[in-house]
């Protein structure tokens, strides 16, 4: 048997987008460990576009936006498939369509959308699905690093925090009358196609792998091999966690390749 103990296992995987992404990784994964995989997408447009790589896979329709429509979803996967051993949440969204602003310019109604979906969206799936996962389901969201105070990232930085927070209390939660649990994958910068659409993310992306220890950026699979972990019982201990997978950048601010080009640039100029 497998370690990880997968196989015949039942789990949602909510945000798959392309091939490159994080709940891609996550769901190829589970599937080659012998687990059942049901997706959620969030339009008739986004299921079109995923036929390709998804082929006759289930696929549910679910704008976590719309509160009915997580209860709808909740209903059609849970009489179908019921228990449920576990549910990726790997959505986020945030309105860049004016540009990265300062924090204190940000829109309150971009902030409620984003919150909404992005994190309070978590909290209920949760509910939603609580009739349905088996006594020691594992739930498991995809928020970032440790690092949230990069600029681009604009208003998503507190809205992840809150993505991690609302982890830790619906662990609490639901410790009173089940053993289900919930933890977040805390990664650093991916190459995802979502995070193409960061303005200046490029630069990001670079500058962090510059400070991994190993000078070589994280990988989509890494983040996702440890999603597996955590949906697994192997991962029983575990819960309310937000396990950090950065390749150690966020202990790294000194390295003395990144001090030296900064500092020689300093001299330069």
């Amino acid at each position: 048997m497998s370690f990880l103990g997968l196989n015949n296992k039942r789990f949602l995987v909510m945000g798959v987008a392309n091939r490159k992404s994080v709940a891609w990784h996550i769901a190829k994964t589970l599937e080659e460990e012998g687990a059942t995989v049901i997706y959620s997408v969030r339009s008739e447009e986004r299921r079109d576009s995923l036929k390709k790589l998804l082929g006759d896979r289930p696929v549910y329709l679910c704008d976590v936006e719309q509160p009915e429509e997580i209860a709808r979803l909740a209903k059609e996967v849970g009489t179908e498939y019921a228990p449920l051993d576990g549910i990726v949440h790997s959505i986020a969204f945030a309105n860049y369509s004016e540009g990265v602003k300062a924090f204190h310019q940000t829109k309150r109604d971009d902030f409620l959308q984003a919150t909404a979906i992005s994190s309070f969206s978590f909290a209920e799936v949760a509910q939603a699905f609580k009739p349905y996962l088996s006594k020691t389901a594992s739930c498991v969201a995809i928020s970032i690093s440790s690092q949230v105070t990069a600029e681009n990232y604009g208003y998503m930085s507190p809205i992840k925090a809150s993505l991690d927070s609302t982890t830790r209390f619906l662990a609490k939660a639901f410790s009173s009358d089940t053993e289900v649990r919930f933890n977040t994958v805390n990664a650093g910068p991916l190459k995802t196609s979502a995070s193409a659409g960061i303005p200046g993310y490029l630069d990001n992306y670079l500058y962090a792998e510059k400070l991994t220890l190993r000078k070589r950026a994280l990988e989509t699979q890494e983040v996702a091999n440890t999603a597996l972990f955590l949906l697994s019982e192997r991962s029983s201990g575990i819960t309310g966690q937000g396990i950090v997978v950065n390749a150690g950048m966020d202990m790294n601010y000194f390295d003395k390749e990144v001090v030296s080009a900064v500092a020689k640039e300093s001299i330069q100029s």
